[in-house]
C-alpha cells in the first residue's frame, strides 16, 4: 500500500510539475503569436517618427509574464513599447473566457480564466471569482509602475495626462499606461464595483465580452440580447466616474440600446468594420456614423478575423474606411495586443502600419492622428 501511495503521489508530483511549469505558462507562447516576426526586417521604406503613439486595446496582463523586462514571445513589455516609440497603452482586464470561445455563440456557463488564474498560482481567491481577477490585474500594473522607476507613467486624469504629453513633448521616452475592463461581468453583479475600479484607475468599460451577462448582450451571446433594468443603470454609473463606455463585443441591440440611453461619445477599443471585413464581431456601418456623429472613437484591429487579413495593408484598408465615412479624426489603433490571438506583427511592427498608411495618402498630419493623437485628444476631452 506505502508503494502505492508513493507512487501516486509522484504521480502527482510529476503532473503539478507538468501543469505549472509547462501548461499555464505555455499557453501564452502559444496563443499569442505573430504572423509576421522580427517586423522591422520587412521595412524598407523610410517612415516618419511618431510624435505621440498610443493603442486603446491590450490583454497583456492576463499572462503570467514580467512587463518591465523583454519576451521572446507574446505582443508587448516595456522595452518592446520603448523601442517603438509607444506612448501610451491601454491595458485591458480580462476576466472570464468561455470554454470553446468563437464569435457567434458562446455560453456564460464556463470559465477558463479560473484555471488559468490556479495555473498560474495567483492568489486563491482569484480562482473562484471574476471581480478578484480584475482587482488583481488593476493592482499588477500600479506594482509595475512603482518598480519601473519612471519608465512607466499610471494615467487616470485629465491633468496626469496632459502633463505626461507636456513631457513627451520635451523628449521623456516614459510610457504611459491606462486601464480598461473587458466584460463587465467583473463587476459581478453590483454597481457599488464602479467605483471600486475607478478607485484603481479604470477609465473604460467593454460593456459585455464574448458572452451575454447580467448588464446587456454580447454579440457573440446566446440571446444576443440589449441592455438589461440593471445594464442601463451601470451605463449613467460610469458616466458619473468619467469611465468611457466601450461597445467592442456588444451585440447590436446593446449598442442600439446605449445609443437611446445616453448621447455620450463612446469607444469601439478593437474591432474591424463590416464595410471592408464582414462578420457579427465587426461594426456595421449605421453603428460606425452614429459614433462619428457623438466624436467617439473606433480603434481598428491587427488580427485576422477584425480585419480580412494578415498583415498590416489590411488593416490600414479598414483605417481607410472608418476615416472616409466619419472623419480621420475618429479613428485609432486597437491592436488587441496579448490577446490570445495571432496578430500581424508585435508592437515593434507599428511602422509597418506607418508604411501602409502612407500608400495609402494619408498625410503626416493624418497618420500622426491615427497612430496615437486621436486617442491622446479624445481622453484629453473626457477624462476628468
Amino acid at each position: 500500500m506505502k508503494e502505492i501511495l508513493y507512487i501516486v503521489l509522484l504521480l502527482l508530483l510529476i503532473g503539478g510539475i507538468y501543469f505549472f511549469g509547462f501548461v499555464a505558462k505555455g499557453l501564452d507562447k502559444k496563443y499569442n503569436t505573430v504572423s509576421i516576426p522580427h517586423p522591422l526586417d520587412q521595412l524598407q521604406e523610410k517612415v516618419p517618427p511618431i510624435p505621440f503613439m498610443a493603442d486603446l486595446h491590450c490583454d497583456a496582463l492576463l499572462w503570467d509574464r514580467d512587463l518591465l523586462e523583454e519576451a521572446d514571445h507574446g505582443h508587448v513589455d516595456l522595452p518592446r513599447m520603448q523601442k517603438a516609440n509607444m506612448a501610451l497603452q491601454f491595458f485591458s482586464i480580462v476576466s472570464k473566457t468561455p470554454k470553446g470561445i468563437n464569435i457567434e455563440s458562446n455560453s456564460a456557463n464556463s470559465d477558463m480564466n479560473g484555471l488559468l488564474s490556479f495555473g498560474q498560482l495567483l492568489p486563491p481567491k482569484t480562482w473562484f471569482s471574476i471581480k478578484e481577477r480584475a482587482v488583481h490585474q488593476c493592482k499588477m500594473m500600479h506594482q509595475y509602475v512603482e518598480a519601473s522607476k519612471g519608465r512607466l507613467v499610471f494615467i487616470d486624469t485629465r491633468q496626469e495626462l496632459a502633463d505626461f504629453v507636456a513631457q513627451r513633448e520635451k523628449g521623456s521616452k516614459a510610457v504611459a499606461c491606462m486601464l480598461g475592463i473587458e466584460g463587465a461581468h467583473a463587476l459581478e453583479g453590483d454597481l457599488a464595483n464602479v467605483k471600486l475600479f475607478a478607485d484603481l484607475g479604470v477609465r473604460y468599460i467593454g460593456l459585455t465580452h464574448f458572452f451575454d451577462n447580467e448588464w446587456a448582450g454580447s454579440a457573440h451571446g446566446e440571446k444576443k440580447g440589449g441592455l438589461t433594468p440593471i445594464g442601463k443603470e451601470l451605463v449613467k454609473e460610469m458616466q458619473k466616474y468619467g469611465i468611457a463606455i466601450d461597445l467592442a463585443h456588444a451585440s447590436k441591440q446593446t449598442i442600439d440600446d446605449v445609443f437611446a440611453l445616453t448621447d455620450a461619445p463612446v469607444i469601439i477599443s478593437h474591432t474591424g468594420v463590416q464595410g471592408v471585413c464582414n462578420n457579427n464581431r465587426n461594426l456595421s456601418d449605421r453603428h460606425l456614423e452614429e459614433i462619428g456623429r457623438r466624436h467617439g472613437l473606433v480603434g481598428i484591429g491587427l488580427w485576422e478575423t477584425a480585419v480580412c487579413g494578415k498583415d498590416a495593408k489590411a488593416t490600414a484598408t479598414n483605417i481607410k474606411y472608418v476615416a472616409d465615412r466619419i472623419g480621420v479624426d475618429k479613428v485609432a489603433l486597437g491592436s488587441d495586443f496579448d490577446g490570445a490571438i495571432e496578430t500581424h506583427f508585435d508592437v515593434t511592427g507599428l511602422p509597418l502600419l506607418v508604411a501602409e498608411l502612407q500608400k495609402l495618402g494619408f498625410s503626416r498630419e493624418d497618420i500622426d492622428k491615427i497612430m496615437g493623437g486621436n486617442v491622446r485628444d479624445y481622453f484629453l476631452r473626457n477624462l476628468k
